[in-house]
């Protein structure tokens, strides 16, 4: 039984190595040979089809840093717009309040007046 299986094991081996063999050769003789011409012609074409999408991408890079530098420049202008018009903002309000204050102050001081001479005419026609 030993015997046969060997017999029969051997014969498969060979058989299975034969064909490999022979599908090594054909790949040797016919494939390597197309897919050197193939690539021959496609190389060439994806070369500079690569080299368009890398010039293509290096375009929209430097377009795209521009803008960020164009972005940031108008950032820092409308920042300092806006400080400039929150400064104006808070010296008219200050001015303002300084104006109400003087007002202020100054009616105190005319209602002073005219208390202390209302008050000098009543102990003036008290007496």
């Amino acid at each position: 039984m030993l015997k046969e299986f060997e017999e029969k094991r051997g014969d498969r081996e060979v058989e299975n190595l034969f064909v490999i063999l022979e599908n090594l050769t054909d790949i040797k003789d016919t494939q390597a040979e197309k897919t050197i011409k193939s690539s021959t012609a496609a190389l060439p074409v994806l070369r500079e089809k690569l080299e368009q999408a890398l010039k293509l991408s290096q375009e929209i890079e430097t377009g795209y840093l521009e803008l960020q530098k164009i972005n940031k420049q108008k950032k820092i202008e409308n920042r300092e717009k806006r400080q400039k018009e929150w400064d104006q903002f808070i010296d008219d309000m200050n001015f303002k309040c300084q104006r109400i204050d003087n007002t202020f102050e100054e009616k105190e001081e005319e209602l002073r007046d005219l208390y202390a001479d209302l008050n000098h005419k009543l102990n003036i026609t008290n007496k």
